[in-house]
């Protein structure tokens, strides 16, 4: 079993990713946001529309561990239904940006009154053999900058040295 004694700096992490995401998206040119750089690629405006869009589905997630013994999840997978576009609907930026930072700080409100019982507390989901709140805090700080990441790719990077993703 893990110590878990990185908490406050996981915290920290998704307290300063707001701040991080704005300020570097808005050193983005105008005209790359919606820049699509190959078949199957998102552009920099949706990567930001999703990390916009999925904090509600967190949200829910946190207040789960913090109000069930052990939640049962089911996957989230984006843009995988028939009648749901294979990209996200692009959203304006400043509010897709102002949307991420009001839901990630009532994230925070909820991880900062958990208790390491809370912590501790496992969950089911089918994609993972393990999954408690811990994990997912992690999880989530995680997705956030390998979608930062892929942003700056797609705006920096030469074609030829691009990531192609399945």
């Amino acid at each position: 079993m893990t110590t878990m004694l990185d908490i406050p700096e996981l915290l920290a992490g998704l307290r300063a990713t707001p701040g991080i995401l704005r300020e570097f998206v808005n050193t983005i040119p105008e005209n790359k946001l919606d820049l699509r750089r190959g078949d199957g690629f998102w552009t920099i405006s949706e990567h930001v529309t999703h990390l916009a869009q999925v904090q509600h589905m967190l949200l829910d997630r946190f207040n789960r561990f913090m109000n069930e013994e052990r939640p049962e999840f089911t996957p989230f997978i984006p843009c995988k239904g028939e009648d749901q576009p294979a990209i996200p609907a692009r959203a304006d930026i400043d509010s897709a940006l102002r949307q991420f930072e009001q839901y990630r700080n009532k994230q925070l409100a909820l991880l900062e009154k958990a208790d390491i019982g809370i912590w501790q507390r496992t969950a089911s989901h089918p994609e993972y053999e393990q999954y408690s709140l811990y994990i997912l805090t992690r999880h989530v700080l995680m997705h956030d900058h390998w979608h930062m990441y892929r942003i700056e790719e797609l705006w920096l990077t030469k074609d030829a040295y691009l990531t192609r993703l399945a």
